[in-house]
């Protein structure tokens, strides 16, 4: 029934192999040979500085140079001491590195992939007090001002990269990448931006490139000709005082003379204030950007960010747009990306919907990266599937992310599963956030799990309600009930025509008038909002302009100033709680939202006190003040109360009843440890 229901959404449901003849074409490089275009871009996973982690590197690599990608590049790792980006961050620069590493590059070498380290300092972004860039000016992400290189320095960091790099050959590296993009210090050496030196290693253009092709030349002497070099040059820095079009081609060609093997994109720094990779970014936004780069090289040239699907991979390709195409997270969600796409089992592809919640929020706060929809990443040495030796009967009530996750693997191991939903559809909670502007990917994971339903075996039965009575007979229960919106006690709430709940809205639609408040700014207030004052036409070329973007790049980094994108709906968004408003829960994607939501014109207000709700709108008390807000509409966004039925019986199922997602913990919205305990419970069971 799954299956039958997502094959008219899915253009991936085809078996021919040959759909993706340029994604799978070996690319030859004269003296190595890639067995595909496919390149694992570059993520720090955690793992490079925990104790065994290279050995845990070393499994998450082997996983997927197993599933058939074609180069690997690694984390970034920092050629000496002072290029770290924590005090405790992974370096290689000593033998010692080059011999430990070698459990890593034995693992993809195994299965016939190819693995690159990442070389990269980080300069003025280092979070220590050792920083240094080409000038003493400090990041405004960072806590530290850096100090500023002298010569000496400058030629001792161009000996360190060499090292590195002849370090990485010994340990059976295929190659290095030279991070030269995303703000790190080679950016910062090439841009009037953060150098404003007079010695050969600034002022001119050609003095302050001057940095990236030294490091270029030393690392190919160093390494000899039969070595892969892959350079991450800033195509599209995306702040002010950064490269033009001219000065980017200008260095591009002067790397490729000096010996790099091929160009990789970068997109913007990360203090930039432009989203480039989370999954409001339209995908494939910026291949653009390497489009109108490429036809000035002849080495390949790497297009990245938001591609996430083999049918995308192979467009771009098609039109020779890139050469090769970079995917990072979208291998955190599967490991068998190309595996799938060869076997012509694309729609069983676990996609990225870019939420960066496991992954990027992870390594922002100190912890080791994985992934929402596939909690197994960076995991692979704990969490094994292994078929089960006692068959069990399990009921899984609820097919919101956590009971799909559980029900999946259960039925995976070899249990017989029932999967029990009340609504005629798949996905809880997933399915209202696949109808919010920006958030279309959540689609894929619902589309994954129907598939994997099929393929797994497991019952489904829709639009039925698990009974206390019908659940007697099962070995195991597990409660995935979810959740629903939390009441909200207020005079007047219950009587006025005003009022709807978020489910309600996002569900049904109902027509809404010119000014809507919304009671409730957490994550769904803001994925309302969103939808209330998104515009009608949203193209990719509506994208670039509603975020400054200059797709000519005739303005340095590629910006022109933010244009007024006001809404035609005017739209309060409220809190109780004072401080900042519109945020969202994720470490790394709030500020998209509450920027987005100031470019509409979002009244957000926090500190509010909720009076009563009557025919002439909300009042409001805030600082002490009554306020009136004349609006049409009232949406309730004041969070979720866990679905548990029959809650008052629970005690008679004893320990084989098991709560997991909404149903064991409302709070905000979070997938990632819902599906994380589906699985985990699955695993154990």
């Amino acid at each position: 029934m799954a299956g039958l229901f997502w094959s008219d959404h899915n253009e991936n449901n085809k078996s021919d192999v040959a759909m993706y003849p340029h994604l799978l074409q070996p690319l030859d490089l004269g003296f190595t040979q890639l067995r595909n275009r496919v390149l694992m871009g570059s993520m720090h996973t955690g793992l490079e500085e925990h104790k065994e982690g290279l050995h845990k590197l070393a499994a998450f690599y082997e996983e997927r140079a197993k599933g058939g990608v074609g180069l690997i590049v690694t984390g970034g790792f920092s050629p000496n001491l002072r290029g770290r980006l924590h005090p405790f961050s992974a370096e290689f620069s000593k033998a010692k590195h080059a011999k430990t590493h070698q459990v890593v590059t034995e693992a993809v070498h195994r299965h016939g992939g190819k693995i690159a380290l990442q070389l990269l300092h980080a300069g003025r972004y280092a979070m220590h007090p050792f920083a240094q860039s080409a000038s003493a000016i400090k990041a405004p992400i960072a806590k530290f001002s850096p100090s500023e290189m002298s010569v000496r320095q400058i030629r001792k960091t161009i000996d360190a990269f060499a090292n590195s790099a002849e370090l990485a050959q010994l340990a059976g590296y295929d190659g290095v990448e030279v991070m030269g993009s995303e703000g790190y210090l080679i950016n910062q050496f090439i841009c009037k931006r953060t150098n404003v030196r007079y010695d050969e290693w600034g002022g001119s253009y050609q003095n302050r490139i001057r940095l990236p092709l030294e490091i270029v030349r030393a690392i190919r002497s160093a390494v000899g000709p039969n070595f892969i070099i892959i350079f991450r040059l800033s195509m599209l820095d995306l702040v002010e005082e950064g490269s033009t079009f001219e000065e980017v081609i200008e260095l591009a060609k002067a790397l490729e003379q000096a010996g790099v093997t091929i160009m990789n994109t970068g997109i913007g720094w990360h203090e930039a204030r432009i989203p480039t990779i989370a999954t409001q970014v339209p995908r494939a936004a910026f291949s653009w950007v390497t489009e109108k780069i490429k036809s000035h090289l002849s080495v390949p040239v790497i297009t990245c960010n938001r591609i996430n699907t083999p049918d995308q991979a192979e467009k771009i390709l098609a039109s020779g747009q890139a050469d090769m195409v970079s995917m990072a997270r979208p291998f955190l969600a599967d490991a068998e990306f190309v595996a799938k796409a060869e076997q012509g089992k694309a729609a069983l592809i676990n996609t990225c919907i870019g939420c960066n919640q496991a992954c990027l929020d992870n390594i922002f706060q100190a912890k080791r990266a994985s992934c929402m929809v596939n909690p197994r990443a960076c995991y692979e040495t704990e969490l094994t599937v292994q078929p089960t030796v006692i068959k069990k009967k399990v009921a899984v009530i609820g097919a919101g992310p956590a009971g799909l996750a559980c029900a999946t693997t259960l039925s995976e191991r070899g249990h017989q599963v029932d999967l029990f939903e009340r609504h005629d559809r798949i996905g809880g909670q997933f399915r209202l956030a696949m109808q919010i502007p920006g958030k279309e990917e959540f689609r894929e994971t619902i589309r994954y799990f129907a598939n994997r339903i099929d393929q797994t075996g497991v019952h489904l039965h829709l639009a039925s309600e698990a009974t206390f009575e019908m659940l007697a007979d099962y070995d195991e229960i597990v409660m995935a009930s979810g959740v629903e919106p939390r009441q909200v006690q207020l005079d007047g709430i219950h009587d006025s025509e005003k009022v709807v709940d978020y489910q309600t809205f996002i569900r049904e639609k109902p027509p809404i008038g010119n000014k809507v408040a919304i009671i409730g700014a957490g994550g769904i207030g803001i994925d309302v909002a969103t939808m209330l004052t998104e515009p009608e036409e949203n193209s990719l070329e509506d994208w670039l302009h509603e975020w400054g973007i200059d797709k000519e790049m005739t303005h340095p980094g590629g910006l022109y100033p933010y244009p007024e994108v006001l809404s035609e709906q005017q739209v309060w968004l409220l809190q109780r709680r004072k401080g900042r408003v519109g945020r969202g829960p994720g470490k790394t994607t709030g500020w998209i939202h509450k920027r987005t939501l100031e470019k509409r014109g979002v009244h957000m207000l926090g500190g509010v006190s909720y009076e009563k709700v009557d025919t002439q709108g909300l009042h409001i008390t805030q600082d002490g003040k009554p306020q009136h807000l004349a609006v049409d509409q009232i949406i309730l966004c004041a969070g979720q109360e866990s679905v548990r039925p029959f809650e008052d019986k629970w005690a008679q199922f004893g320990n084989k009843l098991h709560v997991i997602g909404g149903a064991d913990q409302a709070g905000e919205l979070d997938a990632v440890r819902a599906i994380r305990q589906g699985v985990e419970l699955a695993l154990k069971l």
